[in-house]
């Protein structure tokens, strides 16, 4: 059983070590100059103005609600998709495709009130 999970381990392992290698070389070999004008806040482009205690508009919030809603269904869909090639054949079959559609069609009917409530027209 543990050896089923030594590919994930290693892939672990060997990411978190890419990742802390390229860090800590882009820090070491990288060029600092800093100046007066790159050590002030930017944001895409466009200088500060006011506070940035800034009221945000709801929409943002729901726009990444949903795209955290619909990519945690996709995340369901690989492994029914691996498990469901056992079933093929089974009684189990025709009940694993009916749990799927029943998945789908739930989030599709939260996907069309989300869309017939005007949340994804941008102002």
């Amino acid at each position: 059983m543990p050896t089923d999970f030594l590919p994930i381990a290693v892939l672990l392992i060997l990411s978190t070590s890419l990742a802390v290698v390229v860090v800590v070389l882009g820090h070491l070999m990288g060029p600092r100059r800093p100046t007066p004008v790159k050590s002030e806040p930017y944001e895409s482009g466009i200088r500060p103005i006011g506070s940035a205690m800034r009221r945000v508009p709801a929409h943002f919030y729901l726009i990444a609600v949903l795209f955290i809603l619909f990519d945690i269904e996709t995340i369901f869909f690989l492994p029914w998709a691996v498990t469901y090639r056992t079933f093929i054949g089974q009684s189990m079959g025709l009940f694993a495709f009916g749990e799927m559609v029943t998945f789908v069609v739930i989030l599709l009917v939260g996907y069309v009130w989300v869309w017939r409530k005007g949340a994804l027209e941008w102002e």
